[in-house]
């Protein structure tokens, strides 16, 4: 057992898998959930049984409703809740945050450590720690009951990057069984414009939405749902999103190459590399609207990237186009309540896009 206490923030698909990967290797896991609900069952068992790529009965050191208990003590603090979490549990957290934690955003989405980091701020957080952001979360999985998660696969070579200190000195106090899957960078800009969720999730859930919301109905979302059509026109949302790591000077990968490099395929395109990606083929369509896929992956995606690219005098066009068809089906302001540039602090008085890194 490694006695380090390591605390998960959220008890999702990827809260559930890394708690009970982590503590299948022996480490001292605390899992927390804002909703005691949602993991009343662990909270008595303190048990996760994980299949697929693992198969275990994993027992966890502490689950907890209880923010100061699962913050106490705690070096390492890996968050995995969607991403338009992130401001509440910054605000919840800040009384709690001991000197030297590092907090993980698993992953940050757009600008997850900056927004993180500013609202620690404004909250007068007395021990602002080592923030760090990953591009996408190390697992591909399913939650399939209160307690049971599928480890579908491990993803290869996932970004990390640190808001506000040197990743690399991060890196090697983490798990061996986190290091291998992640590949540092010391720009945050490439993990923050290296989403590729919003690429994947938005649109086609939107152009899906007659399938979705037909009860009598299922399919498999990334293998029958993005079509050749839906993933022609996702490479053209993608193309914005490197036209604005561009102009930085910041070198990203399209979601099709990332697809290549994470689950080793070799599509020429990006329908061809999602329909060899093996784990994709078991992974269910939302059953609503209602779901993570447009209210995290557009207001902590879409929002920024489109708010950022605009500024920096880009059309943005196609991601302005699912934004504002995603906001009239729904009746969602998803700009207002996303991460705008307002928000985030993303521009100067003299709107200098330029200046927004400087920490």
């Amino acid at each position: 057992m490694n006695n380090k206490k390591i605390t998960v923030i959220g008890a999702g698909n990827s809260g559930l898998v890394m708690a009970a990967h982590l503590a299948y290797h022996g480490y001292n896991i605390c899992l927390w959930n804002r909703s005691k609900k949602t993991i009343d069952k662990i909270l008595k068992t303190k048990t996760i049984y994980l299949n697929v790529k693992i198969t275990a009965k994993v027992k966890l050191s502490n689950v907890t409703t209880s923010i100061q208990e699962a913050l106490k003590d705690s070096g390492i603090i890996l968050i995995t809740t969607p991403a338009n979490a992130h401001y509440d549990l910054a605000r919840i957290m800040s009384p709690y945050i001991e000197k030297d934690s590092t907090i993980i955003l698993n992953p940050g989405r757009t600008f997850g450590a900056l927004e993180f980091l500013n609202t620690l701020i404004s909250e007068n957080c007395q021990n602002i720690p080592s923030i760090c952001e990953t591009q996408t979360i190390i697992y591909t999985c399913r939650k399939t009951a209160e307690d049971k998660v599928s480890l579908l696969a491990f993803k290869n070579s996932v970004l990390i990057s640190c808001i506000n200190n040197k990743i690399e000195d991060i890196l090697k106090n983490l798990p061996l069984e986190l290091q291998k899957y992640f590949k540092p960078t010391e720009n945050f800009l490439r993990t923050s414009l290296g989403n590729v969720g919003m690429i994947l999730h938005c649109a086609p859930v939107l152009l899906n939405s007659g399938w979705i919301e037909n009860k009598k109905h299922k399919f498999r979302y990334y293998y029958e749902g993005i079509t050749p059509s839906i993933a022609g026109f996702l490479e053209k949302i993608d193309d914005e999103r490197l036209a604005v790591a561009s102009k930085f000077g910041v070198k990203i990968r399209s979601v099709s190459q990332w697809l290549n490099e994470s689950y080793d395929v070799h599509g020429k395109n990006l329908y061809e590399s999602i329909q060899q990606v093996e784990s994709y083929r078991t992974i269910d369509a939302p059953e609503s609207l209602m779901h993570r896929y447009l209210f995290e992956d557009i207001c902590t995606g879409l929002v920024p990237i489109e708010a950022l690219g605009k500024k920096l005098g880009l059309e943005m066009k196609n991601t302005s186009l699912i934004i504002d068809l995603a906001t009239e089906m729904l009746n969602y302001d998803f700009r207002f309540n996303g991460r705008n540039a307002e928000k985030l602090k993303l521009i100067d008085k003299n709107f200098n896009c330029l200046k927004l890194f400087n920490y």
